[in-house]
């Protein structure tokens, strides 16, 4: 069956595409709007001020990949889709973290899970941060959103992988949630971290970037920002750098001239780059309380068949112990699981030689679970901090007391859902622990178990804050509507403006927040144009 892709189709007919990697002179770009990143904030506001007439030039640091490009192959879908190869860390190397790097940005590998922003989350923002959003003021940008990107509720039955979450929580009375996905025409592969080589998903890939582009809207990629240009309380540029096929600065330099600048590289780049820019930041917030919402794994071998590398990733979760003790207070953790690949799940679990080639010889029968914990809400929970270097950056993020007191909850919450499921036995991913036999021995052996950086395997996928939003300046760099409380034509949408993590993953949110923005900045600049 051949699929035709909306980016290749497009750029033939006469889209505007500059790939950097191929420019031979400095240029100079010009537009109403000047967008950094093309992920959940960038892809959503650039369509939404396209529509509305404004000129738009969207900037990626990575290459544009279609589903000509995705082969379902780990070892060529890392290096070219994600920030580091997938092997992004911590400082002290003790999370890995999974950033997209490619147009669409973490879209275009996410695995399509769609879940609106908790109401308990917004409550918390307005009581504690002073931000001006509830689900009430929200609901008409998720339902538009949800409607743009045909999220709904995954029809076909969950593979056996999510079967035994679900199983897990019937047998122990445990809330459990059906999960919404934005596809179309999903054939049910499970490779979505790989990129969608049937376009499916409904990134902003095949959706909102090739909208604008079809309205008029500029795409370079390959093409770094490196720093914002200013004076007083305005921006009057952006310098970028033109990178080649391996990322890396050619030499050529563009410089990005708009009426308004958008900042969409997420929580990692975006603070990065007003960080290297030396913005005003009189109460020193910029790269402050990065969440990651940490993560902890759990093994489970079942007589069936699991093969969770097939099949949808994500479409059960479990919010049973996110909110067991209100937003304050203990911090609780999200269950899900993840697809289960060769590399990913190699890369991610424990021990070596004879062990790890153990684990991976029953890999077709091999069940995880996950933890996400929600970080940022209370004082014992303050994030990371993000530290410039010679070299670019790193991020500080200590694993604190009150964070292992939930890795262990979760680690025992895990394990005595999958022998609930019906698992024979189940491997805590902390080195130094062997199988467990039974619910009885895993409780006892998880209790008293060593937990500690580097030993206990600790992921993320969802990076958030770092510039948050919100009225006071002693609080937020930018408004709740995303405007800089600094200067008059800067604006941030994406994942940074988040200012603690959402106990729920991030992608929805972005989207309806960025439209709300969007549709108000859009209000303000065609009324002036």
């Amino acid at each position: 069956m051949s699929i035709v892709d909306p980016m290749v189709a497009g750029i033939a007919a006469g889209w505007s595409h500059t790939d950097g990697s191929q420019l031979t002179s400095n240029q100079r770009c010009e537009a109403d709007v000047i967008i950094i990143g093309s992920g959940a904030g960038g892809g959503t506001a650039a369509e939404i001020l396209a529509k509305r007439g404004l000129s738009v030039i969207l900037v990626e640091g990575g290459a544009l990949k279609t589903s000509q490009d995705f082969t379902m192959e780990e070892r060529t879908a890392y290096p070219s889709l994600y920030h580091q190869a997938a092997a992004m860390k911590t400082k002290d190397k003790a999370i890995g973290i999974f950033q997209g790097r490619s147009v669409g940005g973490s879209t275009t590998v996410n695995w399509t899970t769609s879940i609106r922003t908790p109401d308990l989350t917004l409550e918390y923002w307005q009581a504690q941060k002073g931000v001006k959003l509830s689900a009430q003021s929200l609901q008409p940008w998720f339902e538009t959103m949800e409607q743009r990107l045909h999220i709904s509720e995954w029809p076909v039955p969950p593979n056996p992988n999510n079967a035994a979450l679900q199983r897990g929580c019937e047998q122990l009375g445990w809330q459990f949630t059906r999960i919404k996905r934005n596809v179309l025409g999903c054939w049910n592969s499970g490779y979505c971290g790989m990129g969608c080589p049937v376009n499916a998903k409904q990134s902003m890939l095949v959706t909102t970037i090739p909208a604008a582009l079809s309205l008029g809207a500029s795409l370079l990629s390959r093409v770094k920002a490196v720093e914002l240009i200013f004076k007083q309380d305005k921006i009057s540029a952006i310098k970028a750098l033109a990178l080649n096929e391996s990322l890396q600065p050619t030499g050529i330099e563009v410089e990005l001239v708009g009426r308004h600048y958008i900042l969409s590289g997420g929580s990692i780049h975006t603070p990065y780059l007003m960080m290297r820019s030396q913005v005003p930041d009189p109460y020193q917030l910029l790269g402050k309380r990065i969440f990651l919402h940490p993560t902890l794994l759990s093994g489970a071998i079942f007589d069936e068949n699991i093969q969770a590398h097939s099949g949808a990733p994500q479409t059960i979760y479990s919010d049973q112990f996110v909110w067991r003790d209100g937003a304050e207070g203990e911090l609780g953790y999200k269950l899900e699981v993840p697809p289960v690949h060769p590399i990913l799940i190699a890369s991610k679990t424990i021990g070596y030689g004879l062990s790890h080639a153990e684990l991976m010889a029953q890999f077709n029968h091999l069940q995880v679970t996950i933890a996400l914990v929600r970080d940022g809400f209370n004082r014992d929970s303050q994030g990371g901090q993000m530290q410039l270097t010679d070299s670019g950056f790193e991020l500080d993020y200590q694993l604190t007391p009150a964070f292992w007191l939930a890795a262990r909850h979760a680690y025992l919450s895990m394990a005595e859902l999958q022998f609930a499921a019906g698992a024979k036995k189940v491997l805590p991913i902390n080195d130094g622990m062997s199988y467990l036999s039974s619910w009885a021995e895993a409780k006892a052996a998880i209790t008293k178990m060593p937990l500690q950086p580097l030993k206990t395997i600790v992921a993320s996928a969802h990076v958030m804050g770092g510039c948050a939003f919100g009225e006071e300046k002693r609080n937020a760099m930018v408004s709740s509507d995303g405007r800089s409380h600094y200067f008059e034509n800067l604006s941030v949408m994406d994942g940074s403006i988040f200012p603690t993590s959402l106990g729920a993953n991030p992608q929805l949110s972005i989207y309806a927040i960025t439209a709300r923005n969007a549709n108000l900045l859009a209000d303000e600049l065609s009324s002036v144009s």
